[in-house]
């Protein structure tokens, strides 16, 4: 039931973005930070959390969970070392899933040959 739940979850939160994306003019890069933002505000009320407990990956793969990952770190960081925390701990806490990001598209670039659209 967990894996339905997550599929489920995580389908929803990428429908509404093509949604967002086929209905709205909103260009891809203003809904990706949208989502994030979104995350990261529903990190901040506390809401996130619960949901991410429930949903499982289905709503913390998405970029939701990555805006909430971000929230989380600065969060710490603050308590930790005070303001510099503000710009420190997002990053910390996301470091590996930027690192991933940057080493599989670059792997993923190696191997399929990216060409510029005509």
């Amino acid at each position: 039931m967990e894996l339905v739940r997550a599929f489920l979850v995580g389908g929803i939160i990428c429908a509404l973005a093509q949604i967002l994306l086929d209905r709205t003019k909103m260009m891809p890069g203003r809904v990706m930070v949208t989502l994030v933002v979104a995350g990261n505000i529903l990190g901040w009320l506390g809401l996130y959390e619960p949901f991410l407990k429930w949903a499982g990956a289905g709503a913390g793969v998405p970029l939701l969970g990555f805006g909430n990952t971000l929230w989380k770190g600065v969060e710490k960081a603050f308590g930790e070392e005070g303001p510099i925390g503000i710009f420190k701990g997002g990053l910390t806490a996301a470091s590996a899933g930027i690192a991933a990001a940057l080493v599989f598209g670059y792997l993923g670039a190696l191997v399929f040959k990216p060409k510029m659209k005509e």
